[in-house]
């Protein structure tokens, strides 16, 4: 009930909606036991005298238009609302899925979260314009009818109605049955989702090693299991008609046992008693549907507890109260005891104890092998993750005082993985800059040196480059990703092996075009091309998530057991270092190997 009455409230704002539609259901319940009303006269007047007929013929048109219009009404205004309130739900999950942490998305897959938006949201609709619609309309059609039986006899309509309450125990018990099974066919949805979003992204892979047959098999495995829920779930909506039809047997066979007495002893007129069984017979429809509302409320109710399980998921990244925005950098960005882990891991510091600073306008290299922390530690940065001991300061002003806006507002990034979007050239250079003129984003296409392969497509600029960037080679997407980072001219920049997916033509181009963007900017940069990180004013060394050296890459190397040398001599010669504890297994510095070095 709880979790029904929370639905509920996403139909406040609907209020005027809902009102229109009760008065339309209230036409119908009236108008339905008219009809069955007019049985009555028909009988004892119009077939005996032939008296009325024209009266009685224009009630019945007059009854059945009344009828119509509010089960249309009814139902349009109804539905009017559920689809509404589904929209509501839907961007009201969307959101706080978008607003979550990092972390959050880690721990969940793409076709679970997809799920939860589609699926559940859709059985919501069901419930709240389907279900409670039949519920008030159907439920004031019984009241009519009931009205009736009672009114031409109270006794009769006791004895026809007796077997109602048995229907009780069956309808809360089958309640039970649904909602649990509707919470597996959920959950047997989302691996169906799960599994082919990862076939279709994956699917150079699934070719390349000649796995379909594999991924058709898991996905009709699942398929199966889907279907033998969404049986288990039929089996348990189709149990209670059949009873609901004996019980209504009963009743009109005790009806006419009963009635035909009192015909007899001139109690009931024939028109009455005829009126009296087709209202019952009229009473069969909507009972029918009121049966099923109680199961399609408990599918409802099983969406929504996973619908507010996710809404009810609360951010680990969260504001401060009073944050406030960030000011322009002057100084400095200070690692002070940095430490980090997740918390749903196993305890252990991915980043323990960091400190070191960075000059405004300087650029920072961050090194080591795979695993150490390095892009975990620049994800820090605009708090994708929260620290969880020690602080990140900028110009003394810890960040989690700070507006996420404001923070990320002033940070650039351009990641290894470039994320792309099913959109046009142009939108995706201008994405988080929608205000941008088309000059401005030929500047920084030309800047980043992608205008010149950009004017080379048939539609320029305006070139649709699909999902994730596919239409495009790894170095333009990655030259766009570029693009999009000098559009944004943000003080801070963030540059997690930019160049990696580059030819070496290229890396020469995207390298002026990173030289350009760095200018005055202060960057942390990932890199395992030996000539960036050659230039910086600083590089950190990180191993397990510890630094273990910071210094200039002359002074580094001038330290011959140091981490950094002993790296550099591994991914130059390729030969074991003089210490391996120090590296292992893993990525390193990818340094040029010809005659530059």
């Amino acid at each position: 009930m709880h979790v029904f009455l929370r639905l509920l409230r996403f139909t406040r704002h609907y209020r005027g909606r809902i009102a229109w539609a009760l008065a339309a259901m209230v036409v119908y319940g009236a108008a339905s036991a008219a009809i069955a009303y007019l049985i009555k006269p028909i009988f004892d007047g119009v077939l005996r005298t032939g008296e009325g007929i024209g009266l009685i013929a224009l009630a019945i048109i007059v009854f059945y238009l009344a009828k119509g219009l509010g089960s249309f009404w009814s139902s349009y205004l109804m539905t009017d609302v559920g689809q509404r309130v589904v929209r509501d739900v839907r961007n009201a999950l969307f959101r706080h899925i978008l607003g979550q942490s990092a972390g959050f998305f880690a721990r969940r897959s793409t076709g679970q979260l997809n799920s939860r938006i589609t699926n559940d949201v859709q059985q919501i609709q069901t419930a709240v314009s389907d279900t409670i619609g039949d519920l008030l309309r159907e439920s004031l059609a019984l009241v009519g009818y009931a009205g009736l039986l009672f009114y031409y006899d109270a006794r009769l309509a006791l004895v026809v109605l007796t077997g109602a309450p048995v229907v009780v125990y069956p309808l809360v018990r089958l309640g039970q049955r649904v909602r649990r099974t509707t919470r597996r066919s959920q959950e047997q949805k989302e691996v169906i989702s799960h599994i082919a979003n990862e076939a279709f992204a994956g699917h150079r892979i699934v070719k390349a090693f000649g796995t379909e047959a594999l991924e058709a098999a898991r996905f009709d495995a699942a398929s199966d299991r889907l279907y033998r829920t969404n049986m288990r779930v039929t089996r348990a909506l189709e149990a209670l008609p059949p009873l609901m039809e004996l019980l209504g047997g009963l009743g009109i066979a005790a009806a006419l046992w009963y009635g035909s007495r009192q015909i007899a002893e001139g109690r009931l007129t024939t028109g009455e008693f005829t009126s009296f069984i087709a209202a019952m017979f009229l009473m069969y429809q909507p009972a029918k549907k009121l049966s099923r509302v109680n199961a399609n409320l408990q599918q409802a109710i099983a969406a929504g507890e996973r619908i507010f399980e996710m809404l009810d998921t609360h951010t680990e990244v969260r504001e401060r109260p009073g944050a406030g925005p960030l000011p322009a950098l002057r100084e400095r960005i200070e690692f002070r005891n940095v430490t980090f882990n997740y918390a749903d891991g196993d305890g252990r510091r991915i980043i323990d104890e960091v400190s070191f600073s960075v000059g405004v306008g300087q650029m920072v290299a961050l090194v080591g092998l795979s695993g150490a922390g390095k892009t975990t530690l620049v994800n820090l940065i605009p708090r994708f993750y929260d620290v969880t001991g020690g602080a990140i300061l900028i110009d003394g002003v810890d960040i989690r005082d700070v507006t996420l806006a404001s923070l990320r507002g002033a940070i650039g990034i351009v990641t290894q993985e470039t994320i792309l979007f099913d959109d046009t050239i142009a939108a995706n250079i201008a994405y988080g800059n929608r205000d941008a003129t088309p000059e401005e984003i030929e500047r920084a296409a030309r800047a980043a040196h992608a205008h010149e392969f950009i004017a080379a497509l048939p539609d320029g600029y305006d070139t649709f480059i699909g999902e994730r960037g596919q239409r495009l080679s790894g170095g333009q997407r990655q030259r766009i990703a570029i693009a999009r980072a000098i559009l944004k001219n943000a003080p801070i920049l963030v540059l997690d092996e930019a160049t990696s997916s580059l030819d070496a033509e290229s890396e020469r181009l995207v390298q002026e075009a990173l030289q350009a963007l760095m200018a005055n900017r202060t960057s942390f940069v990932i890199a395992h091309r030996l000539s960036t990180v050659r230039r910086a004013d600083a590089i950190v060394v990180l191993d397990q998530g510890k630094v273990c050296e910071v210094g200039r890459h002359d002074e580094l190397l001038a330290r011959p057991d140091g981490a950094y040398a002993r790296l550099y001599a591994l991914q130059m010669f390729e030969a074991p270092p003089a210490n391996g504890d120090a590296v292992g297994e893993g990525e390193g510095l990818a340094v040029e190997r010809d005659a530059r070095t």
